[in-house]
C-alpha cells in the first residue's frame, strides 16, 4: 500500500518542498502542478497538494502519513504530531508588533483588554496568558499589518522574516512568541504502520540537503605530498586515493568537502603541486 504524503499547495513553503522531493528522486510526473494529488512513478508514494495549515490535522487524523509544513502551523493546530526533521527553509518568527506611535515598547506596556489581530489565535492566547495579560483576540485570515491603521486592533501577532514589512507599515516588533521553519511531520500511528517507508522518504530528503552543502573534489597530487593532503582533506572517512596509470609519482585523490571549504582546499592543493583539480556538485549524499 502506498504511503500518503502532503506538501503545501502554494505559498512560502511550496516551491522548496517540491524541489526537495524532485531532487530526492520522487518522480511527480510532468503535469504535477495541475493536479491535487499524484502517484510517484515506480514508487509507493502518493503526494497530496494541500493547504499548509491543514496538513497537521490531516496527519493527526490519519488521512496522510507524512507531511511538510511550518512549525508555526503545527504548533497553532494543537494536534499531537511528531516532528521528524527540520528542513532549514521558510525561516521566520511569530511575533507581537505594535504601532510605532503607540508608545508600547514591550509586553508590560500592553494594557489589559487590548485588541490583537492575528491568524494564530491559539498561540496568541497561550502567549498572552503566560504573560498574565488579558487581551481580546480578533481572528483574521488576511494581512494583519493594516489592522491597527484601520482601528480594528491595537496590536498584531504575525510571522516576521526580515521585519521590513512591519517597518513599511510603521509597526515595531516588541516580543517574539516562537521561531519557525519548515519541517517534516508524521504521527505515532503512521510510523507504527509504515515506519520503514516513511524513514526512506526522510532519509532521501536528508541526503539531498546534505549534498547541497558539499562538493566532490578530485585532484592529481604528488605521492610525496600525500600525507599532507590527507590532513588537509579528511573527507567523510578519509580521501579515496587511486593510482594513475603510467605515472608512479602522482596519485588521484577524490574527496567530499563542504562548499565553504572549497576555496581553501583548492588553493592548498595548488601549493602542494596538485594538478587537474576539479570540483563537482553532488545530487545526494548519505553519510
Amino acid at each position: 500500500m502506498a504511503i500518503k504524503m502532503a506538501v503545501p499547495n502554494k505559498g512560502r513553503l511550496n516551491e522548496r518542498a517540491v524541489e526537495l522531493l524532485l531532487k530526492s528522486g520522487i518522480d511527480l510526473g510532468e503535469d504535477w502542478g495541475r493536479k491535487l494529488y499524484v502517484t510517484a512513478k515506480d514508487q509507493n508514494i502518493e503526494i497530496m497538494f494541500i493547504r499548509a495549515q491543514d496538513i497537521p490535522a490531516f496527519i493527526a487524523t490519519g488521512a496522510i502519513d507524512i507531511g511538510i509544513t511550518g512549525e508555526d502551523l503545527a504548533a497553532e493546530s494543537g494536534y499531537k504530531i511528531k516532528k521528524l526533521m527540520d528542513l532549514e527553509f521558510g525561516a521566520c518568527r511569530l511575533s507581537v508588533a505594535a504601532p510605532e506611535s503607540s508608545g508600547i515598547k514591550n509586553i508590560d506596556d500592553i494594557p489589559n483588554g487590548a485588541k490583537v489581530a492575528t491568524s494564530f489565535p491559539n498561540l496568541t492566547k497561550k502567549f498572552f496568558k503566560s504573560k498574565g495579560k488579558e487581551i481580546s483576540v480578533i481572528e483574521i485570515s488576511g494581512a494583519a499589518e493594516i489592522m491597527p491603521y484601520l482601528g480594528i486592533s491595537d496590536l498584531i501577532v504575525d510571522l516576521v522574516a526580515s521585519g521590513s514589512t512591519l517597518k513599511m507599515n510603521r509597526l515595531a516588533e516588541i516580543s517574539k512568541i516562537m521561531d519557525s521553519q519548515a519541517a517534516i511531520y508524521s504521527s505515532d500511528a503512521a510510523l507504527k504502520k509504515n515506519g520503514a517507508e516513511i524513514d526512506d522518504v526522510v532519509a532521501s530528503i536528508k541526503s539531498v540537503m546534505t549534498a547541497e552543502d558539499r562538493k566532490y573534489l578530485m585532484a592529481d597530487v604528488p605521492k610525496s605530498k600525500l600525507e599532507q593532503v590527507e590532513k588537509l582533506l579528511p573527507g567523510i572517512g578519509g580521501p579515496t586515493v587511486l593510482n594513475i596509470a603510467g605515472n608512479d609519482k602522482m596519485v588521484a585523490v577524490h574527496v567530499v568537502v563542504r562548499s565553504r571549504d572549497v576555496y581553501k582546499a583548492v588553493n592548498d592543493l595548488k601549493r602542494l603541486g596538485a594538478k587537474g583539480i576539479l570540483t563537482l556538485s553532488i545530487e545526494r549524499l548519505v553519510e
